[in-house]
């Protein structure tokens, strides 16, 4: 594993498909109120919640903008969507807030290997969250 780390290191410059799995895994968000489980979907990279951890949260996405989607439960729900590999990470991806029941393009950037940078943005205006490496 850390070999994969250096060899990214070496080459950052290169959608290096072994630099490509680093995002890969489970994330804990920077508010601490989910797991998202990052995977490869074909060569696109998508993220979908796998746990619920703020007790206040609802269980189904009932801000969702579809009223057909709001009773979904919130495990299952993607958030990272169609993400694809560029030189500085994962880009023209969007991302699901199903507190807003909002959606934002977004793009990703491992920080380092713990540390995942996922920013979104509207417009010009654009934000970044650091979500935390956890165990699979």
């Amino acid at each position: 594993m850390k070999a994969r780390y250096l060899l990214c290191a070496l080459v950052l410059t290169l959608p290096h498909p072994a630099c490509a799995q680093t995002v890969t895994g489970n994330w804990l968000t920077d508010d601490k109120s989910a797991i998202i489980h990052v995977a490869m979907r074909g060569t696109r990279l998508w993220g979908t919640i796998t746990r619920v951890l703020d007790p206040a949260a609802p269980a189904k996405d009932i801000s969702n903008p579809d009223p057909a989607a709001r009773s979904r439960p919130l495990v299952g729900t993607s958030v990272l969507i169609d993400f694809t590999r560029s030189v500085k990470g994962w880009d023209n991806g969007k991302a699901y807030d199903p507190k807003a029941g909002r959606s934002y393009r977004s793009s990703l950037a491992l920080e380092e290997p713990d540390k995942l940078a996922v920013t979104g943005c509207v417009l010009f205006i654009c934000q970044t969250k650091i979500w935390t490496r956890q165990g699979d």
